[in-house]
């Protein structure tokens, strides 16, 4: 692994922790999160779409430009989302 694979590693972790943080202080997130995703998902641009839904109505502030911690976020909730429709 090379010393920018390992720094892009870590910048991906570092950015997950603070982001898992954030959702244990205010739980609160996710099932909104989730339901933002659920709204959106069949949208053409969904990915921006929910990352900028869920920027603009909850402390999570993810840019325009999403990093590899957003697009993880991002593609978590749509899968989640996936899973409950296959549910059904």
């Amino acid at each position: 692994m090379s010393s920018l694979e390992i720094r892009n590693r870590d910048r991906v972790i570092e950015e997950l922790r603070i982001f898992l943080k954030k959702i244990m202080v205010e739980p609160e997130i996710i099932p909104h999160s989730v339901a933002v995703a659920r709204e959106l998902i069949d949208h053409d641009d969904a990915d921006n779409l929910i990352a900028q839904r869920i920027a603009d109505t909850t402390n999570v502030k993810i840019p325009a430009e999403h990093s590899d911690a957003d697009k993880l976020f991002i593609n978590l909730l749509k899968e989640v989302v996936k899973d409950e429709k296959a549910l059904y």
